[in-house]
């Protein structure tokens, strides 16, 4: 996990994660900070080991870290998150060490990671997909019947 652990030393993910913070700083919702990376990352790690998937965890947890980073320019200038995300994370990624392989595979989990196309896809942007979605714990949330997702999309049980 050396090139993960890069990818959260990293100034410019570090500086992306604090300008989230500070948009959000007054948030009632889901939040996009650290817990919620980290969660899609350990839900996807252990649902593609439930599967037996041949994915790199390294590629996986820098799929899940970097997610969101586009987070600043949506709440900016109302540019999807996932798009302005890919260029952001495609700097990050080749900064700690991805191959252009790898870098080409996050960035594309990234830009499918709201994409219903890809979930029930056993690829890191469908692990990621489904990771994201479940991550939300909206039948334990205080604020759950306020919140502008859909009855569908709400998570109202714990799942594995």
């Amino acid at each position: 996990m050396e090139r993960v652990n890069r990818i959260i030393k990293d100034p410019l993910w570090k500086e992306k994660i604090a300008e989230i913070r500070r948009f959000e700083a007054k948030r009632r919702f889901c939040g996009h900070g650290i817990p919620h990376l980290v969660a899609v990352a350990r839900i996807a790690y252990i649902e593609s080991m439930e599967q037996r998937a041949d994915v790199d965890p390294e590629i996986l947890y820098a799929a899940a870290l970097l997610h969101d980073i586009g987070r600043g320019e949506e709440y900016r200038n109302g540019t999807p998150h996932e798009i302005a995300g890919q260029e952001i994370a495609r700097e990050i990624a080749e900064r700690a060490g991805f191959t252009n392989l790898e870098t080409d595979a996050i960035v594309f989990a990234i830009g499918k990671h709201r994409d219903e196309s890809v979930r029930d896809e056993e690829s890191i942007a469908g692990l990621l997909y489904r990771a994201d979605k479940k991550s939300r714990i909206c039948c334990l949330c205080p604020v759950e019947k306020e919140c502008g997702w859909s009855d569908e999309k709400k998570n109202m049980s714990l799942t594995v």
